[in-house]
């Protein structure tokens, strides 16, 4: 066979594959009228995948006129996908099979040595999310790990990640393939955030969406014209160094960002220190604001007006459609109220800002939609021409709660 026969035989594998993961149980014949094949490569094709076990026979079409046909579908659990959503404060790991089902999840504080340390947390939490369900460690193919900062592909580091220790001076891909034995795929936390809400969440059929997530730290994910915005050095989002809020040229905001230092948490809490004079945690002010606390409510009002310059600062430059909020602090609905306040007063054009319904697992969901991507680019040979994800419709998908 010829390299071109070899390549038009993997593409071919792969749309035969895309029509039975979109449209499963389908027909050959079905099939057929969606790639413009021969029903003999369909019929060869689907042989094989189903002798490799990615596919099965799940019944015959009836109600028509004629023969019934003989109908397949994916198997879900032919392969699994650890997600994993790496954060400042948490770690948080799911496991889930090709039809997006999570079967196993564990949530653990970030260990704060950073490093080689989190590397080897994350491998414990795969393994124990794993044996939790009696899923076969050799069954699971692949991990895709969203991450706070800047993931550099040729070297594995992960920059502009000031909340874990470590991790911006060694191979952390590589150190990972390592402790769990399959492929790694690095990403940035917040375009996972957006990749999930775009599949499965409040963006679904918008192609010009921004997530922007507010906890520890402050980033955002941007989808222009139905692709991921990642920047030369895929650290397109890190809103954390827009140069206001801070002084910009302060030794500091090059390490943490200017914006980062005033609108995440450690903002929150020191602008409520120095106008009340004493210490209090996030939720703490809050419940202090909810209370009627006037000067807590201050503090609020402060941060909705530091966000809502955040969201015009995308809004002038991408025209996102909709902006969603996510984060343990940007899914407070007090702030996201007090945002839709202030950003028509420093912004002229409309813009809808919603929050996050997918809440802490964002970047799971988007997690497991790049692994799908990945794992159907591995195993069925070619990337899709137009870098299209090749994901299970939404309807279709019930992205379960992990059994516990």
């Amino acid at each position: 066979m010829s390299d071109t026969q070899r390549i038009s035989r993997k593409f071919s594998q792969r749309a035969v594959m895309e029509a039975i993961v979109q449209g499963g149980p389908i027909s050959r014949a079905s099939i057929a009228k969606q790639t413009d094949l021969s029903k003999q490569t369909i019929s060869e094709i689907v042989r094989q995948l189903e002798l490799e076990g990615w596919i099965r026979e799940t019944g015959r079409t009836s109600g028509h006129i004629g023969r019934t046909a003989v109908t397949y579908e994916l198997i879900p659990d032919a392969a699994y996908i650890a997600a994993v959503d790496l954060g400042g404060t948490k770690v948080r790991v799911a496991i889930a099979d090709l039809a997006c089902h999570v079967f196993a999840e564990e949530v653990a504080p970030t260990d704060r040595r950073g490093g080689q340390f989190v590397v080897d947390q994350i491998a414990a939490l795969c393994w124990q999310a794993a044996a939790a369900q009696n899923i076969p460690r050799e069954k699971i193919r692949m991990a895709v790990v969203g991450a706070p900062g800047a993931p550099e592909q040729s070297t594995g580091r992960i920059l502009m990640a000031p909340n874990i220790p470590g991790i911006q001076d060694m191979d952390v891909a590589s150190a990972l393939e390592k402790a769990l034995g399959f492929d790694v795929t690095l990403e940035n936390d917040v375009n996972l955030c957006v990749i999930g809400e775009n599949w499965l969440g409040q963006g679904q059929g918008i192609d010009n969406l921004a997530y922007i997530a507010v906890g520890t730290g402050i980033g955002g994910g941007l989808m222009v014209n139905g692709q991921l915005v990642r920047g030369v050095g895929n650290a397109a989002g890190e809103l954390g160094f827009l140069p206001f809020g801070a002084e910009p040229f302060d030794p500091e905001s090059l390490r943490t960002g200017a914006y980062e230092r005033v609108v995440a948490s450690f903002g929150i809490i020191e602008r409520y220190r120095r106008l009340v004079g004493e210490a209090a945690t996030v939720p703490e002010i809050f419940e202090k604001a909810a209370a009627g606390d006037e000067k807590a409510a201050t503090v609020l009002d402060e941060t909705a007006r530091l966000l809502a310059q955040g969201v015009a600062a995308i809004a002038a430059i991408a025209n996102p459609q909709k902006v969603i909020l996510g984060g343990s602090i940007g899914l407070r609905e007090e702030l996201v109220v007090r945002v839709r306040k202030f950003l028509p007063q420093c912004f002229p054009y409309p813009v809808e800002v919603e929050t996050s319904v997918l809440g802490a697992r964002a970047a799971i969901v988007g997690a497991t939609a790049i692994g799908l991507s990945h794992l159907h680019n591995a195993l069925f040979g070619a990337d899709a021409p137009d870098s299209r994800m090749s994901l299970p419709p939404a309807e279709t998908v019930s992205f379960k709660e992990a059994v516990r």
